[in-house]
């Protein structure tokens, strides 16, 4: 006997769309998973792009610091030569003080004083010796009163001490040095350059009365 399908159409409907459903579904999450994979790349992407544009600034921000520590030294090593020059150009201009300093000291040392000891601190001068009396020791600071590169003589200690059968006075004075400025010398220097020669002479104008007569006209 031939065999007979007995079966609902309606159950094979239902088989057939839910194939079609899960076929739906399956597509579905594919394009999911492929959407989540292409976002994925893209912010790889931008991340690692920011990363390198990070690492560049980073770079020139080292480089930039770097330049500038070197621009530190270079304005440390400047100030130090300027330093190193000014102290070179105060011992150029010193230079002279000093030998008129020493050579000032000697003429205001008068006879019977003998200094021991001469120390300069500053535009300050300590003087130690032994003295005769104290009457050399005044007349010592008289003379570096009426110096022109010593001012302001001060006695610090003055004390009589035995030394074999004469007596000495032992003494400490001090004095300030004067810094002869060189405009005084440019000045002078001026006033002797317009200055006339002492030779010539002067042209002073005949009067008419004071002329002598014409040896030719004089018969």
């Amino acid at each position: 006997m031939p065999r007979i399908n007995l079966l609902p159409w309606r159950a094979a409907l239902r088989e057939q769309r839910k194939k079609e459903f899960f076929v739906a579904l399956l597509g579905a999450a594919i394009v999911a998973l492929g959407l989540v994979y292409l976002t994925k790349l893209t912010v790889e992407g931008w991340v690692s792009n920011q990363r390198n544009r990070n690492t560049i600034l980073q770079n020139e921000i080292a480089e930039l610091d770097k330049q500038i520590e070197e621009i530190k030294g270079l304005e440390n090593q400047r100030e130090r030569l300027i330093a190193r020059m000014k102290v070179i150009g105060e011992l150029q201009r010193s230079r002279p003080e000093v030998v008129h300093l020493f050579d000032e000291i000697v003429k205001a040392v008068p006879e019977g004083v003998h200094l021991t000891e001469v120390k300069q601190i500053g535009t300050r001068i300590e003087m130690q010796g032994v003295a005769q009396s104290s009457t050399r020791v005044s007349t010592l600071m008289r003379n570096i009163d009426a110096s022109q590169w010593l001012s302001d003589p001060g006695l610090d200690v003055v004390q009589t001490v035995a030394s074999g059968p004469e007596h000495q006075s032992q003494f400490k004075l001090f004095a300030q040095q004067v810094a002869t400025s060189t405009d005084d010398d440019s000045k002078d220097d001026a006033k002797t350059a317009n200055a006339k020669p002492a030779g010539a002479a002067k042209q002073v104008p005949a009067k008419p009365g004071n002329a002598p007569p014409n040896k030719g006209a004089a018969k």
